[in-house]
């Protein structure tokens, strides 16, 4: 299990096409279970009603989990994406 915090930068925070992106990303890392905590809400990064129903904003600190196959690649996808504000 690898984790990393990152902080959302996208002014909107994680609203619908930046968790769609992010969860059409973490699809592709079938054996691998990333999570995020934002607070005391938890959400399947694969899920994309999930990261919308947590409400993660702006400014909002977000540990990400990986475990599985294949974790510290997709801990490194998912936080160059939040990194990188998912291209907003």
């Amino acid at each position: 299990m690898v984790t990393k915090t990152v902080e959302v930068i996208n002014a909107q925070g994680l609203h619908m096409r930046p968790a769609g992106e992010l969860a059409k990303e973490m699809k592709k890392f079938a054996g691998c279970t990333v999570t995020l905590i934002c607070g005391d809400k938890t959400a399947k990064a694969s899920a994309v009603m999930q990261i919308m129903a947590a409400g993660i904003k702006c400014g909002s600190t977000v540990q990400i989990t990986a475990d599985g196959e294949n974790e510290q690649a997709a801990l490194d996808k998912a936080v160059e994406m939040f990194e990188n504000g998912f291209g907003e």
